[in-house]
């Protein structure tokens, strides 16, 4: 057991100190991004060095039911070797007793890596960029709502009440008044997060009523997609404390702003140090404009994991600073493409297509795999956009249906990702979004029931 407690990160340690560890949760991503896996005795993990779990998790829908994503054996549920990365052990600190999470990662029988396992295919695009010399670096941001706890689907969300009384205010973005109204949610957040050794780069409010934004410091990907899985079930922790749900629905209220996880994307020359899009005199290099063109090219295709859910098309509207175009321009919150304003060393391109509903993993992966293909094909950007985008036509698929239907035909993007993780996509994203076209909406009832 000392030899465990050896192994744990600073963080998990301080956490643990002068305290008996009760129990570990073994955990991994399914592909909506939930924490799957299994609870056991601190004394039993300390002793073992992976545990099983059924192939199946990857093949169910958000509804819970099942995709034909087998493959040609069948529905047969092979067990997958489920292996801790121990560089990831964080506590779990709104539990009763002292507990520890750890992410697994997933293998077959041959110890050959799992495709359509979420880290496992952000590994893989990282792996690639190594391949080139290359150490691509990002920074997410993640929005989401605080809202009144609803427990029927039928009802419309609403905000969270504040600690004045009141309902969470629209409209006040950046307000510090509006940021104490959660204050207390906000403090959890930030204990939680210090305990789990996690630094957050900032806390906002964002447009919307009960909508905030936290950013995270820039960093390796996988690390970061790790905070973002693991921030998730943070907040959502923190907002039950105090009666309220978070909720990263894309758009959870009529009306308002949607969330989003914006991705800030820089790349490092491994043999020089140096970022890839600045060159020896500050200037925008090749791979700057060809890491943009790779988003330009691919990112409709890639839409279906950045936008996952017929939700996800909700947040993409006019106004809102929310993205519906491919054009790029520098400090432009109207482009689906920005580049933030920053000296040479820190050179950047923000993706804004994603949505905060997507899975860490996949959501990085994705928008990483579009500039890799850029970097790799040297695709050229377009033209700077100047102005009001809004304005722009946008190449963007508006519903699930055609956004899945572009994804199942980019080769060149299931190729990075793996053509096995493409196939196991979209049979579960098609069944889910089968499922959804089966249910009639209030809208339908109350416009078309005597009308039509």
């Amino acid at each position: 057991m000392n030899d465990f407690m050896d192994s744990l990160p600073e963080a998990a340690q301080a956490y643990l100190e002068d305290r008996r560890l009760d129990e570990v949760e073994c955990i991994i991503s399914d592909l909506p991004g939930i924490a799957r896996g299994k609870a056991v005795p601190a004394s039993k993990f300390a002793k073992q060095d992976y545990f099983h779990l059924p192939d199946s998790i990857f093949f169910q829908t958000i509804t819970g039911d099942w995709g034909e994503a087998a493959g040609e054996e069948g529905f047969i549920e092979r067990d997958m070797i489920l292996k801790p990365d121990m560089s990831t052990a964080t506590a779990a600190p709104w539990t009763g007793d002292w507990t520890l999470q750890v992410i697994h990662d997933a293998y077959d029988r041959k110890n050959d890596v799992i495709p359509y396992a979420p880290r496992n295919v952000l590994k893989r695009v990282v792996d690639l960029y190594h391949k080139q010399g290359w150490d691509p670096v990002v920074a997410p941001e993640m929005e989401f709502f605080l809202v009144a706890k609803n427990t029927d689907p039928a009802k419309k969300i609403e905000p969270m009440m504040g600690r004045s009384g009141r309902p969470a205010a629209a409209r006040q973005a950046y307000s510090m008044t509006a940021v104490d109204e959660f204050g207390p949610v906000i403090d959890d957040i930030y204990d939680f997060a210090e305990a789990q050794g996690f630094e957050i780069d900032g806390i906002t409010q964002e447009g919307g009523a009960g909508q905030l934004e936290i950013n995270l410091r820039h960093g390796d990907p996988v690390k970061l997609a790790d905070e973002v899985f693991f921030f998730k079930r943070l907040i959502r922790e923190a907002a039950l404390r105090h009666d309220c749900f978070a909720t990263f629905m894309a758009k959870p209220i009529a009306d308002e702003p949607g969330s989003a996880m914006h991705i800030h994307h820089s790349v490092i020359d491994m043999e020089t140090g140096e970022n890839l899009f600045s060159g020896p005199q500050g200037g925008e290099t090749d791979a700057f404009f060809h890491f943009i063109g790779g988003l330009q090219t691919y990112l409709p295709s890639a839409i279906a994991v950045l936008a996952p859910y017929v939700n996800s098309y909700r947040r993409y509207v006019r106004d809102h600073a929310a993205p519906i175009n491919l054009a790029w321009g520098r400090d432009n919150r109207t482009t689906g493409i920005r580049i933030p304003i920053s000296g040479p060393s820190a050179r950047r391109v923000e993706n804004r297509l994603a949505g905060m509903d997507c899975n860490p993993y996949l959501g990085i992966a994705a928008s990483l795999a579009c500039g890799y293909l850029g970097l790799m094909e040297e695709k050229r950007a377009g033209p700077s956009f100047k102005g009001d985008a809004y304005e722009d036509e946008t190449d963007l698929p508006r519903v699930m249906g055609d956004a899945l239907d572009l994804f199942e035909n980019a080769e060149a993007l299931h190729e990075v990702l793996h053509p096995d993780f493409a196939r196991v996509y979209s049979i579960i994203k098609r069944t889910e979004y089968e499922e959804f076209l089966q249910v009639i909406s209030p809208w339908e009832r109350e416009h078309l029931l005597l009308n039509v």
